[in-house]
């Protein structure tokens, strides 16, 4: 690469931070700054002249390189996260942007790609992710924390455990975090969704049943509760259970001991229950819907577990956390999301709580290739709101002849593509110089308009 003789080109690019490399048409390094240098460990005049996949050897080396994609398209690239690895074997996390060289003459000779090193930025997030994980649940908020505080203790001891709290507040992870830190860890967790199953089925899926108990019973068949000797039994959505299920539980949590379908004598069990409910048991009782022995007999401990609305410092804690997870399972390299998808989440409400907030990120990564996630890779729900309906005020002054209503348009389309002129040109379908024009004759209409109103405000 040839610098003109008039600017320090080489040595301003030197003293940057990011590295910065070029490459030809046959995609040989013809230049390497002393930040690549640094972050790579090679030596420019090691780099310099060699092929850029033998010198960084990254992720994208495969046939996604974003610097040819960027020379194919003549179009620049910029925020894509991908890693390195290092002569040493080490893989660095670095952030890329891309553009295409070209001569004076406009023809394509090169690329020119530029990289930062996010490692300090992974290590805090490695370091965060610890300091503010309790096994799987993340969060630093007063509210979680407490939790955190007494979880260990409420797991070493055998007493049954109530979750109760909004539906997506994760009680199916807080109840797995028990389980794996309670002396029973080694044995199993089966869940059962109270809600999700009909009362005849329900019964036999608890308790199992005996070969010919009904029609169609073959052979014996464990329940859950067998299942669960020596682990842990998780009964989600408890308010759901029938009132004639819940006597048997009753029972079981009294005397440890269940009879399956079509038994003639009781098994004995050795399970911890926990239970979880996004109702009001207590309303459920005075509805005469749940009874009121078991919930005592349920509610020796009871976790309530905050909503996301009341716990928005762990937002950017759950977003990076639920980003890495996708990255992983997707393949891709999503950096994060922007400011602005930032301060639009930590505005929201989020009813459907951790669980929402989850299946936004999942979408945002169809929409998302790589880089950062954009406002419009967010659900519709989500998008900024239209423009409100047209007040009596607007309505009296709505156009009247047919270059009122064009301008109108016009206005309208600038709004909605924010200020964005070749935007705004798609959305119409005219050219650049046809928008200039109509938006002359706008501003030249509306004059006359402004001076009546100034002078009926005098008068």
């Amino acid at each position: 690469m040839h610098f003109p003789k008039e600017l320090p080109c080489e040595a301003i690019l030197d003293s940057i931070g990011d590295g910065v490399f070029t490459v030809d048409l046959e995609w040989n390094i013809t230049y390497f700054n002393t930040a690549a240098s640094r972050i790579t460990k090679i030596a420019p005049e090691d780099a310099r002249g060699r092929k850029c996949w033998e010198v960084f050897r990254s992720s994208i080396c495969d046939g996604a390189c974003a610097l040819g994609r960027s020379m194919e398209q003549q179009q620049p690239i910029a925020n894509k996260s991908i890693f390195i690895i290092r002569p040493d074997g080490k893989k660095i996390p670095v952030s890329i942007s891309a553009a295409p060289l070209h001569d004076r003459q406009g023809r394509i000779i090169g690329g020119v790609e530029t990289f930062r090193d996010l490692s300090a930025i992974a290590q805090m997030r490695r370091s965060l992710r610890g300091k503010y994980t309790f096994e799987d649940i993340v969060g630093k908020s007063p509210a979680i924390s407490k939790i955190f505080a007494i979880l260990p203790q409420i797991a070493k001891n055998p007493a049954t455990v109530l979750l109760t709290g909004e539906s997506g507040t994760g009680k199916e992870l807080f109840a797995r975090a028990i389980h794996n830190l309670s002396p029973r860890k080694s044995g199993p967790l089966v869940c059962v969704n109270c809600g999700a199953l009909p009362e005849n089925l329900l019964e036999s899926e608890l308790f199992g049943y005996k070969a010919g108990a009904f029609t169609d019973a073959k052979k014996d068949k464990p329940g859950r509760f067998k299942l669960a000797h020596g682990g842990t039994l998780f009964l989600d959505e408890i308010g759901d259970m029938p009132l004639s299920i819940q006597v048997k539980l009753l029972r079981v949590l009294q005397e440890k001991t269940y009879e399956p379908l079509g038994a003639t004598r009781s098994e004995k069990t050795d399970v911890r229950i926990i239970a979880a409910s996004n109702k009001n048991l207590m309303d459920l009782v005075q509805q005469e819907r749940f009874r009121l022995d078991l919930y005592y007999r349920l509610n020796v401990v009871q976790l309530e577990l905050p909503p996301l609305r009341k716990r928005r410092e762990d937002l950017p804690l759950l977003i990076d956390h639920f980003i890495q997870r996708l990255n992983l399972l997707q393949g891709k390299d999503i950096l994060g999301v922007s400011e602005d998808v930032l301060a639009l989440l930590m505005r929201c409400d989020f009813p459907g709580n951790i669980r929402e907030l989850e299946n936004i990120l999942e979408y945002a990564f169809i929409l998302c290739s790589s880089g950062f996630i954009q406002v419009e890779h967010l659900p519709e729900y989500l998008q900024p709101n239209q423009p409100a309906p047209p007040s009596a005020h607007d309505a009296a002054s709505s156009p009247r002849t047919l270059e009122d209503i064009k301008c109108k348009a016009v206005m309208d389309a600038l709004a909605r593509n924010k200020g964005k002129k070749m935007q705004t040109c798609r959305e119409l379908g005219i050219s650049k110089d046809t928008l200039r024009r109509m938006l002359a004759r706008c501003s030249q209409a509306s004059a006359p308009h402004n001076q009546n109103r100034n002078q009926g405000h005098k008068s």
